[in-house]
């Protein structure tokens, strides 16, 4: 094991340092300001945890992150599994007791890496390996393999946590440092993404800071919740095999246990996006699959659903908007094909104001953005880069509910993993192909009918479409007139 000692001064953060406080301006930031500033000794134990698949690329910035730390964890533990890269050896670098002078004075850690071999339970199998190394600390942190935190952020984390003993998990708030992306797809992909984690973040924020789900990302656990999780639930282990969302799971168990979940209005920390539609498709299809086992009022596995879970309520109306999303866009497209067809089609102007909200709604969003550039005012203001984001997510939508209502047994974790590796089949263009042949087939029969009929159903189907695009804009307009109290995203 290598010994090596990592002068904080000399590490480069993702982002720049920022002033605490600064864009949040009442009572309760002003409150947890006071917090920190009194805070002047670390009494607390941290363990962190970094489970590590394939991450050569990115786990020397992540421990150097850690290092550069103005609270560094007490220990950090580095465990690398069904790993056929160079992340053990890169992460081995940093092996060995480190002492570093802070801006809180002088800290300790040291660094361990452990390479579990091949392990059939993936990533849950790293997270309790490594819980099982620093359950006697007071907290856990878990790091993923791809995320870099700014040089504040367990300070931030530890404050809050310590502050109140009823919060069992605080989350960070996650973007994507989009500065190293190359090639025009990458660069549209990762700008979506950074607009959904934005608008994902304020609205956990504004929701009094309560966090749906603490991201293995970038959190910290109380390890006294995770032990009043796992004896409430019957666990051996904090996170289950069992779920394709391991960290909502635990998030609803530790709701569920009596404690907090929080996201930290100051903790920052830049993850890793998906550049490739193979990719981004894998992953948001388990994700949003797992929230729906969890959704679900019934049972699948060893996995009971929760639908009325405070936690879950996000969820719902994420689904609730997806399915509306679905069916105004292509509800319209048939009528517009339809009202062309019969020369029917009168255009009005009024059209355009769901449009221009939406576009207002993306700026706003994106204007919220800690560390918001010229890609993502570009991206809210040309409308279409938004408008094709949505539809891809849409097919995600429909893949991640088809599949799960087919019963059909599939290993997401295996099929992100391949597709992140550029494997994998054109199954993310599935719901665009049938979307094609179900539109050519509605022509078709369209073509068939008479021209009362015709009428009759563009009578009936554009003012069902108006009404339903008319409370979509109202609700994107009452986001748009929402205070957000000045945080930033």
């Amino acid at each position: 094991m290598a010994h090596q000692q990592v002068p904080s001064q000399e590490l480069e953060p993702v982002y720049p340092a920022t002033a605490p406080g600064a864009d949040l301006e009442t009572h309760f930031e002003q409150d947890f300001m006071s917090v920190l500033e009194n805070s002047t000794t670390h009494r607390s134990t941290i363990g962190c945890v970094i489970p590590a698949y394939n991450e050569e690329e990115s786990i020397a910035d992540v421990i150097e992150a850690l290092l550069a730390q103005t609270r560094v964890p007490d220990v950090i533990h580095v465990v690398i599994n069904n790993t056929s890269d160079n992340t053990a050896k890169i992460a081995s670098e940093y092996a060995g007791p480190h002492e570093i002078m802070t801006d809180l004075g002088e800290q300790f850690t040291e660094v361990f890496v452990h390479d579990i071999g091949k392990n059939p339970d993936k990533k849950v199998g790293a997270l309790n390996y490594g819980y099982s190394l620093v359950e006697g600390c007071d907290y856990l942190l878990g790091v993923d393999g791809d995320t870099i935190a700014e040089p504040r952020a367990v300070e931030y984390l530890e404050t809050e946590a310590v502050s109140d003993s009823r919060i069992g998990g605080i989350s960070a708030i996650y973007t994507i440092d989009d500065r190293p992306i190359k090639g025009l797809t990458a660069k549209w992909l990762i700008a979506g993404q950074r607009t959904q984690f934005a608008a994902f973040n304020l609205q956990n924020l504004l929701r009094g800071r309560n966090m749906a789900v603490l991201g293995g990302q970038f959190s910290i656990f109380s390890t006294n919740a995770l032990r009043d999780a796992m004896k409430q639930n019957h666990q051996n282990t904090p996170w289950v095999k069992d779920s394709e969302v391991e960290d909502s799971l635990l998030s609803l168990q530790i709701k569920s246990a009596g404690y907090l979940t929080k996201i930290s209005p100051y903790a920052r920390a830049a993850v890793g996006g998906m550049t490739t539609l193979k990719g981004y498709d894998a992953q948001q299809v388990k994700w949003t699959f797992g929230a729906i086992e969890l959704m679900w009022p019934g049972q699948r596995g060893d996995t009971k659903g929760q639908p009325f879970h405070p936690n879950l309520r996000l969820r719902w109306f994420e689904n609730f908007g997806m399915l509306t999303n679905l069916f105004v866009r292509v509800a319209f497209l048939v009528l517009l094909a339809g009202s062309l067809s019969i020369n029917a089609f009168v255009f009005s102007p009024l059209w355009l104001i769901p449009v221009l909200t939406a576009v207002l709604l993306n700026l706003r969003i994106a204007r919220t953005m800690k560390y918001c550039n010229q890609r993502d005012i570009l991206f809210a203001l040309l409308v279409f880069p938004a408008e094709i984001f949505m539809w891809i997510r849409l097919s995600h939508f429909l893949r991640s509910w088809t599949r799960f209502l087919s019963r059909k047994k599939v290993d997401n974790w295996a099929m992100q993993a391949k597709a992140e590796r550029g494997g994998g089949s054109i199954g993310h263009w599935t719901p665009f192909i049938l979307l094609a042949a179900a539109l050519v087939a509605m022509a078709i029969i369209w073509n068939m009918l008479g021209p009362v009929v015709q009428s009759s159903i563009l009578w009936i189907g554009w003012p069902i479409v108006g009404v339903v695009t008319v409370l979509q804009t109202l609700l994107m307009f009452s986001k748009l007139l929402r205070r957000y109290q000045g945080y930033k995203v």
